[in-house]
């Protein structure tokens, strides 16, 4: 199951999504979780869903490597879904003890769960996409006006980018010490749930260590390099818009203009 988890990989490519600058997917992610959000009804879920679709095609990111980083939320979206099944008011179509089902209810369970199926993909394309330092450079870009009220931008961005990264990292180190614990003779996938916590123990606990040696490296090696910050560092490559990024950026907005019609007049 660990090994399901992709968020916070980078799949390198030449595509055309691929080679957007970062400030653009990043704005883009904002502008589809924006219609996302403001879609209501078949018609608009469908337009984004297609959307996202041209998206996910032209990155060529393997829809196998997308389902399998939706594979470890599985139990969290079914959760919602029932939860909107079974509270959602409206007409009854099936009653048990104390639990209804509505006509409401189904509609809202179902597009409940294909919008958080949108909602994550979308977001995992932008670091499927993207490099680490690519978005670290386009989110400091990005929020450099807050650096008028002494916002520690560049700070911010690369925490932000360094937690990202992370997460596979501290992934394959927990694969490494369950594999050392099962040849051990550890058995993590029977037993009652607080035989299954016990077991859990002695791997949480060389992972913690791992995780602060890991930041304790590269706080000294920041330190040696007499950090501070953005100032003054040069970059191999400066990010500039292209012609493909104002043509993404107006798609966007002409999806969100779009969600807010729908709505308004109600199709």
């Amino acid at each position: 199951m660990l090994k399901d988890i992709t968020l916070g990989q980078y799949f390198p490519g030449n595509t055309v999504v691929h080679r957007l600058d970062p400030r653009t997917k990043l704005l883009m992610v904002v502008l589809f979780i924006v219609a996302l959000f403001t879609a209501e009804g078949p018609i608009a879920y469908l337009t984004v869903f297609l959307f996202l679709g041209v998206a996910v095609g032209l990155s060529r990111i393997p829809p196998r490597t997308i389902l399998k980083g939706l594979k470890p939320l599985v139990v969290i979206i079914c959760l919602t879904g029932l939860l909107n099944l079974f509270y959602t008011p409206g007409t009854p179509v099936v009653t048990f003890w104390i639990l209804t089902i509505t006509r409401e209810g189904i509609f809202s369970a179902l597009f409940m769960i294909w919008r958080i199926l949108m909602l994550i993909t979308g977001t995992f394309m932008l670091t499927y996409t993207t490099s680490p330092i690519a978005l670290t450079d386009g989110l400091e870009l990005l929020l450099n006006p807050l650096k008028r009220i002494k916002v520690p931008v560049h700070e911010l961005a690369m925490m932000m980018s360094i937690a990202l990264r992370f997460i596979p990292t501290l992934i394959e180190e927990t694969d490494k010490i369950m594999s050392a614990q099962k040849a051990r003779g550890a058995d993590f996938e029977t037993g009652s749930i607080l035989q299954r916590a016990k077991a859990l123990i002695p791997i949480l606990v060389p992972l913690f260590v791992s995780a602060l040696r890991r930041a304790d490296e590269l706080a000294v090696a920041m330190e040696c390099r007499c950090y501070q910050g953005g100032k003054g560092r040069t970059r191999m490559k400066r990010l500039r818009f292209a012609g493909r990024d104002y043509v993404t950026l107006s798609l966007g907005i002409l999806l969100v203009a779009a969600m807010i019609v729908l709505r308004v007049v109600g199709i």
